[in-house]
């Protein structure tokens, strides 16, 4: 790609994502859990009133929620990731106005939405990082499904002024660097592959995630899938024992440090890179090319996913096959009981997921997200209809 034309691309997809950030509070702030904005004066939303369900019955998928149902509840809270906090409050606003039901979301990170469903204080978690088994059954509520609602990209982001193109950056440096195997911007390594660092004779600060993080999870899978010191010294988890680094809460926190701190670097989503206009690193792929990351090569990277995907739908899509795959791509999920215990929260939940992983995939695109694929649509569409009360499927449709 030219870079006349990746900086067009960027810049277009990037106020995009702005936009919607100023004008919808996208961004929940990461230094203290902030609810999901949503319209202060309410409307009067049309009602469907309820009819029973058919349990075989296969409902359809976009346009089915149009409505308030009669006898749902009126308020559902959920928490976790800060990965998917811009689509997450463009969805719930959207949801409001079609039903009138208000979604409170609180990104305080994948680690606080796993706790936050395992000891069942919210309705539902939202995480970038799969539950690991001990997790699932330390969970107090029984089993616990992961329903997929979009595809995103971890980018390293940096604060580098006299870097005037996009940072390239191989498997080997990024480990080095986080490893802290590498500790110069002109180091040879770096220079190979940025002849513009050979000027900037300037020590690296690495900033990383001090909370429970999916983001994090995302970046370190990578990190231990082509690095076997990685792999073997620090591993994968939502919080790992960084070697060296400055720690920061959430993507907003990390995206701060860097931009206070020249010649730092950490990772962030995507969608917060671009908000405090930092620079991101096109990252070398199995095919050994440099890849930006895009909505294209998110999608190249998931596009494997729906054929070889667990049935628990817990996948990782870290360093794909494919010549314009990004390496490092995710999948978001949000997390809930299969068997639940109170009728008009289920129904309200079962609704307003059912309504994300269909209607809300419009969009995802121009917030920086990527769809889930429509065979993993019709997986995740399982697990919702799976979730039930007293024996009753709880999605109230048919």
């Amino acid at each position: 790609m030219e870079r006349a034309s990746f900086r067009a691309a960027s810049r277009r997809r990037f106020l995009t994502v702005l936009c919607f950030g100023a004008a919808g509070a996208a961004l929940a702030a990461c230094a203290a859990p902030t609810p999901t904005a949503t319209p202060a004066k309410q409307h009067a939303a049309p009602v469907v009133p309820p009819a029973p369900a058919a349990p075989g019955a296969r409902p359809t998928g976009v346009g089915l929620i149009t409505a308030k149902y009669q006898g749902e509840a009126a308020v559902l809270d959920g928490a976790g990731a800060t990965f998917p906090a811009v689509l997450y409050s463009k969805w719930y606003d959207e949801y409001f106005k079609l039903t009138g039901v208000k979604v409170n979301y609180q990104s305080i990170g994948s680690g606080g939405g796993i706790k936050g469903i395992s000891d069942q204080t919210v309705d539902f978690g939202a995480t970038d990082g799969p539950m690991t088994d001990e997790q699932m059954k330390a969970a107090r509520g029984g089993e616990i499904l992961h329903i997929p609602m979009a595809l995103g990209a971890v980018v390293p982001t940096y604060n580098i002024p006299e870097l005037k193109t996009p940072m390239k950056l191989t498997s080997d440096t990024l480990a080095g660097i986080f490893l802290g195997d590498i500790t110069m911007w002109n180091d040879a390594r770096l220079v190979a592959d940025n002849p513009d660092l050979a000027a900037v004779n300037k020590d690296i600060t690495t900033v990383h995630r001090s909370d429970g993080s999916g983001t994090t999870f995302v970046f370190v899978d990578y990190l231990s899938a082509v690095s076997k010191t990685w792999k073997d010294r620090i591993g994968v988890a939502t919080s790992v024992n960084w070697p060296h680094g400055l720690g920061a809460k959430g993507n907003e926190g990390v995206a701060g440090e860097v931009k206070s701190n020249l010649y730092s670097i950490g990772y962030v989503e995507y969608v917060y890179a671009a908000k405090n206009r930092l620079g991101f690193a096109w990252m070398q792929n199995q095919s050994g090319a440099f890849i930006e990351p895009t909505l294209e090569s998110v999608s190249a990277a998931a596009a494997g996913a729906a054929a070889n995907i667990a049935p628990d739908l817990r996948a990782s899509i870290v360093n794909a096959p494919g010549p314009r795959a990004y390496p490092i791509s995710g999948f978001t999920w949000l997390l809930a009981y299969r068997t639940m215990k109170d009728l008009a929260r289920a129904q309200a939940l079962t609704r307003v997921m059912w309504w994300s992983i269909h209607d809300g995939q419009k969009f995802a695109g121009d917030l920086g997200y990527v769809p889930i694929p429509d065979p993993i649509v019709e997986k995740a569409a399982d697990k919702i209809l799976s979730i039930h009360v007293n024996d009753r499927r709880a999605f109230p449709h048919s």
